[in-house]
């Protein structure tokens, strides 16, 4: 029986801080049947997963969604690097979008969402403090 391939996400501002929406995604994620990748510039595990410090470090060949919980200006910085990687969607969450980051992922090519990428999964990002 062949084996069922887990959709993946990498979490940009994923956070070891559980009250922080960085925090909640990730738990969110794998309790949703992910593979999960956190990226943050200097934790090497949240939640029991290994981190990375940029989506280009991330392990596997192509990911199915990348999710940002960064301001728009740490958004802006690394959004080149997530361009760079195949990528099936790339979700800006209330608080990581601005103008200027929604424009820069489009000319990109980037298949952008705005929203919150908690709820697109079904979960409530407040059932998930602490």
């Amino acid at each position: 029986m062949p084996s069922i391939k887990k959709p993946s996400v990498a979490v940009i501002g994923a956070s070891p801080d559980r009250q922080k929406f960085g925090n909640r995604a990730v738990r969110a994620f794998a309790s949703r049947g992910y593979d999960v990748f956190p990226i943050h510039p200097s934790a090497k595990t949240i939640e029991g997963h290994q981190a990375y410090p940029s989506v280009l470090d991330v392990p596997v060949d192509q990911l199915d969604r990348v999710t940002f919980y960064v301001p728009p200006e740490i958004g802006l910085l690394v959004i080149e690097e997530v361009a760079r990687k195949p990528v099936g969607e790339v979700w800006l969450n209330p608080g990581a979008e601005n103008p200027a980051l929604i424009a820069r992922a489009r000319a990109l090519g980037l298949n952008l969402v705005v929203g919150c990428s908690i709820i697109a999964i079904g979960a409530d990002p407040h059932d998930l403090v602490g």
